[in-house]
């Protein structure tokens, strides 16, 4: 048994003082104070001085990084993304998809699928993220707000397509991006939501009628608000106006300070407040990797001083999670302890990951254990430990 100790834990919810986490294979065993009870005799003790316990991060939008996307066939893909996504936090994450051919996106997801259920079956490995779901972005969203979305391949929301995407992924999609303003797009949603998954309104021009009627067919989350969205007006105040007043929904940002000013996402976290704001990294293959031309999907985009751009228009990022939750306290001056439950609680309770996020007795050991400003010094992914990026 293996006792992992440190100057403060969050579980995220709460604040525990010299605690320790008592692991057993990839189980946490009991999460106690050592003011209140002493060290077991016999175990092995892991000390942090001056450090922070907390669950991994969960990123449920990132589409690549250490020059690889998801979407690729190339073998050597995801287990490079995820050794990235290890070293910076992050535990879990949903694989996300672009707009491609329905022949891509098809292959993708069956490919992504596989990846999913080798990470429930296989032993702890330690020094990787897991994917547990994918995300779904495209090709369901509008023409006006594609960003870079390959334009020749969206398609209007209908029930075989949707069916088609959901055997390939078998079941496996944990999140779907959509405008809701599309026709079709509320039937779509209903059918989704009775399969499971949370639907995120996003890549939107819609108004504020046409968000509403989404949300009560059952879309309950957004995506990278503001980007990508209908601007919100003072006479329309359209899509971004539900976003921020609807306590039904949950929503994320990139939290990089390129995507946002940082007052927008003061003013966002406001809005949102810590029980439903969420941030993602929409991180590409460029993450983690110098200035230079990558794929992002079927398509390549540039990257230049950290922000990555395809045909003029913001391409994704190059954020990491750990450097997404020292940003928000840098931006808005929250405690570290909220921010870091934007990156783990929150985005696992939206997609349903139930026993994610959090660290309790019975759970397993996703851990990541923080400097007190929020850099990473390690991470253990059921219980095995993994090191920190270099070079942050």
């Amino acid at each position: 048994m293996i006792a992992l100790t440190a100057a403060r834990l969050y579980t995220p919810l709460e604040t525990v003082e010299q605690p320790t986490i008592l692991l057993e294979g990839e189980r946490v065993v009991e999460i106690s104070s050592r003011k209140a009870r002493p060290l077991p005799k016999g175990v092995q003790q892991v000390d942090f001085p001056n450090s922070i316990l907390a669950p991994g991060y969960v990123d449920i939008h990132i589409h690549g990084g250490a020059g690889h996307d998801v979407m690729e066939t190339d073998p050597a893909a995801l287990p490079a993304v995820e050794q990235l996504l290890a070293k910076h936090g992050v535990t879990a994450y949903l694989p996300t998809t672009v707009t491609a051919s329905g022949d891509h996106i098809l292959t993708a997801l069956d490919r992504l699928a596989t990846a999913v259920e080798n990470a429930e079956h296989e032993p702890p490995r330690g020094r990787r993220a897991r994917p547990v779901g994918i995300h779904l972005e495209g090709p369901f969203i509008s023409f006006d707000r594609r960003g870079v979305h390959p334009p020749q391949d969206l398609l209007l929301p209908t029930l075989p397509a949707f069916e088609r995407f959901w055997q390939a992924a078998r079941g496996h999609i944990k999140m779907l991006t959509i405008a809701p303003e599309l026709d079709g797009a509320r039937a779509l949603i209903a059918e989704a939501v009775r399969c499971g998954v949370c639907v995120s309104l996003g890549h939107s021009d819609a108004k504020l009628h046409d968000t509403r009627a989404a949300i009560e067919a059952g879309a309950k989350h957004a995506t990278h608000t503001f980007n990508a969205m209908r601007p919100l007006g003072h006479r329309e105040p359209g899509i971004v106006a539900a976003v921020l007043t609807d306590r039904r929904l949950s929503a994320d940002i990139i939290a990089d300070g390129i995507h946002l000013d940082p007052t927008i996402v003061e003013l966002f976290l406001k809005m949102k407040g810590p029980e439903a704001a969420v941030l993602i990294t929409d991180a590409t293959a460029a993450t983690g990797m110098p200035d230079g031309r990558y794929r992002l999907g079927w398509f390549e985009v540039e990257v230049k001083n950290g922000v990555c751009m395809a045909d003029g228009a913001l391409a994704g990022s190059v954020l990491t999670m750990d450097r997404a939750v020292r940003n928000v306290t840098k931006f808005t001056g929250w405690e570290l302890q909220q921010a870091v439950r934007l990156a783990t609680l929150n985005p696992s309770r939206v997609v349903g990951l139930s026993s994610r996020g959090k660290l309790e007795a019975g759970g397993e050991a996703d851990i990541v254990v923080l400097s007190p400003d929020g850099e990473v010094v390690t991470t253990f992914i059921r219980g095995v430990r993994t090191e920190a990026a270099v070079g942050r």
